[in-house]
């Protein structure tokens, strides 16, 4: 396609998809009020209601709706291309992909079956009110939950991982030895330092950043002073783009959980809490299986995490709701994953039955519960966390599980973070897996959280704030190398796999800024 045609399509289907939103009807309702105005016109209506809207806000608010839509929807693509195409253009990551489904399903039904546990059960009356009464304080009484297991870890994952291959690559043709050093064999395209370097160029060292303790060319007082009357600007304002753009050298704690609610578009209107509660309604009057998975999960990561147990109520509530929600099932439509199906009790093999389950077609796997856990630091009413959570994972953390080819899915971001130890720390990279200790093997579960749960909140927080500012989750495949660059010495030292994995076990003194920026910027290409 041409470029002109290719905008066409993309402002066509942003249209598309305002039209079947609230804010389409309330701006409806915004310009006929204006139309009663006095200084409104009929030989400029046009211009006079654009003015209206413009001075009363709603222009912004529109604005700010087709940025996000821009930003959480792909490209469009050929209009003859199929919609399996449209979701990810490689045949055998597909494949993988689907084949993937089918063992976590399998396990799930397993379990099921195993247990005598239904998929889903109504709950009776008396368990409903019990429930409902103990909704803020659910981590004292939890079921048992010995049986259950989680249905994969990321371990499980890695292994998929490990094995995909594009059959028609020929790796005769491959340069070098080093490409073959690596467990990812895939033919993808990723970026070297030098690309990285103008892709993330407001991290360069002459650019303050939030994150950073000296700032040579600047007092970092002074910095930090200018760069929060800036913040405040931009939320008044209220410009997503202004503030994706400011995030990406840091936002201000006290500013952070309105900028990134303002990048993601989240709303707490009237409609969004009374969305939120009807998806509580859903917790309550029925049970599903996954419930004892998140509480498992939960139970197994943020509750024995330092810094996350004290939010173990809040990420139930979350992620309770989360499984109800069918409007998470948008996602799937860029999502090279496809959302479970099954059959109503009793109706099984009649295609007429066949619902998504659970609901918001997300299986839970071991650690998903630390995706919402940094986030509880930001926002302690459920319904705007909850808000800000969902945007989260449909823009960025559904890639982080599933196979795609996309530049911020996770088969990519472990293809660079070989390339990028391969390419400046070759003697590190052979050294490490001449002993058994492939680098990926230590680093993929820091990834595939990305890295919540490893680094002290704080440097998270300003991590995450460069992925929303940045749009893209390939600054955690950097800061994962820049990692193993901070304790090349002592990991040249080591002898095994255990004793690697024991140098890096602590990640929580890490300071995240100065080693993207040295490893970026001060590195010898």
């Amino acid at each position: 396609m041409d470029e002109g045609a290719g905008l066409s399509l993309a402002i066509a289907q942003v249209v598309r998809r305002l039209k079947a939103t609230r804010l389409h009807s309330q701006l409806e309702r915004e310009a006929k009020e204006g139309l009663r105005r006095p200084d409104i016109a009929v030989g400029s209506l046009r211009d006079d209601v654009r003015r209206f809207l413009a001075a009363s806000g709603w222009e912004r608010k529109l604005q700010n709706a087709v940025y996000r839509e821009l930003h959480v929807l792909p490209p469009p693509g050929h209009p003859a291309a199929s919609p399996e195409h449209a979701k990810e253009p490689l045949a055998y990551m597909r494949e993988a992909q689907a084949g993937w489904e089918r063992r976590i399903l399998k396990s799930l039904n397993s379990m099921s079956t195993e247990l005598g546990v239904p998929l889903a059960r109504k709950r009776p009356a008396p368990e409903q009110k019990e429930l409902s009464n103990k909704w803020n304080e659910m981590g004292t009484d939890e079921p048992d939950l010995s049986q259950f297991r989680p249905v994969y870890a990321p371990k499980d994952f890695l292994e998929v991982l490990i094995s995909l291959r594009n059959p028609n690559h020929d790796r005769s043709e491959e340069v070098g030895a080093q490409s073959q050093w690596g467990l990812i064999q895939v033919p993808l395209n990723v970026q070297d330092v030098a690309q990285m370097r103008e892709a993330f160029a407001d991290l360069a060292l002459n650019i303050g950043q939030l994150g950073i303790d000296d700032h040579t060319h600047v007092p970092a007082d002074l910095f930090e002073s200018e760069h929060v009357r800036l913040g405040k600007r931009v939320v008044s304002e209220q410009d997503s783009a202004a503030a994706q753009q400011y995030s990406r050298q840091g936002c201000p704690t006290g500013l952070r959980a309105e900028l990134w609610a303002l990048i993601l578009n989240s709303t707490n209107e009237p409609e969004d809490i009374l969305n939120y509660d009807q998806l509580k309604a859903g917790v309550i009057q029925y049970d599903l299986l996954v419930d004892n998975l998140i509480y498992k999960d939960v139970k197994l990561t943020a509750s024995n995490d330092d810094y996350y147990f004290v939010f173990e109520d809040f990420l139930y509530q979350v992620l309770l709701c989360f499984s109800r929600d069918t409007t998470v099932l948008e996602h799937f439509s860029y999502n090279s994953a496809t959302p479970p199906k099954s059959y109503i009790q009793g109706k099984a093999g009649e295609e007429d039955y066949v619902v998504v389950y659970p609901p918001n077609g997300v299986i839970p796997f071991h650690g998903f519960s630390m995706y919402v856990a940094p986030l509880c630091f930001l926002y302690n009413e459920p319904c705007k966390l909850y808000s800000v959570f969902k945007e989260m994972y449909i823009r960025y953390f559904f890639r982080l599980h599933s196979i795609s080819s996309s530049p911020s899915g996770i088969v990519s971001l472990c293809l660079q973070f070989e390339r990028l130890l391969q390419t400046h720390l070759p003697q590190l990279f052979y050294h490490l897996r001449e002993i058994g200790a492939q680098p990926l093997r230590i680093a993929f579960k820091w990834m595939v959280r990305a890295f919540s749960g490893y680094l002290s909140t704080d440097q998270l927080l300003l991590l995450w704030d460069r992925i929303l500012g940045y749009d893209s989750l390939e600054i955690v495949a950097v800061l994962a190398a820049a990692v193993f660059a901070f304790r090349a010495e002592n990991l040249m030292e080591v002898t095994s796999l255990s004793s690697a994995e024991a140098v890096l076990a602590d990640l929580s003194t890490l300071k995240v800024m100065p080693l993207l920026q040295i490893f970026l910027f001060a590195t010898v290409i």
